[in-house]
């Protein structure tokens, strides 16, 4: 396994919608790989999700993970989570604002609207179609990561820039102490 560099925002896979991956592709050893190199990629900068572009491949991949991550204080576990050509397929009316950062936009946070619960349809990583529910902050991480593979990022989705915070700034201001 490697870790992987991480792309910043301005360089333009971040800005590229990425390709689906062929179902019968998921199966290969170099997919598979890549797929480890993302999860080691992720838990060495501390996120809760990569997506593929983050790390300069515009393909439909997608990890999640959260276990106490001091990044996000406070949000509950999500098991390790691998989506390979993800879909929303509906997502409630009702949405909720919250805090989000990003490693390809690092140092920064800034509050986003998010729909609270999410239908979704993916592949995992050993090719087998699933569909499930997911909702709160799991919601949230699965809209970030979509924006991902279609080329967009959080900043994209605030209404509004004012909340827009340094990370430094943010921990001192802004972060819930508890």
């Amino acid at each position: 396994m490697a870790i992987l560099k991480v792309a910043r925002l301005g360089h333009p896979v971040i800005r590229t919608p990425s390709e689906a991956i062929p179902r019968e592709t998921i199966p290969s050893a170099e997919l598979q790989r890549f797929i480890d190199d993302m999860i080691e990629t992720m838990r060495e900068y501390d996120g809760v999700g990569l997506a593929a572009p983050q790390v300069h491949v515009a393909k439909q991949i997608a990890v999640i993970e959260v276990a106490d991550n001091r990044r996000y204080p406070g949000e509950g576990s999500i098991p390790l989570t691998v989506l390979i050509n993800p879909k929303i397929i509906s997502a409630s009316k009702r949405q909720m604002e919250d805090w989000e950062g990003c490693l390809s936009v690092n140092e920064f946070r800034g509050k986003v609207p998010r729909a609270e619960a999410l239908e979704v349809e993916a592949y995992t990583r050993k090719g087998e179609k699933v569909k499930f529910h997911a909702q709160r902050f799991f919601a949230r991480v699965i809209q970030h990561e979509c924006d991902h593979l279609v080329g967009k990022v959080f900043l994209d989705r605030m209404p509004n820039l004012s909340t827009l915070s340094h990370l430094h700034e943010f921990i001192r201001y802004k972060q819930d102490p508890s």
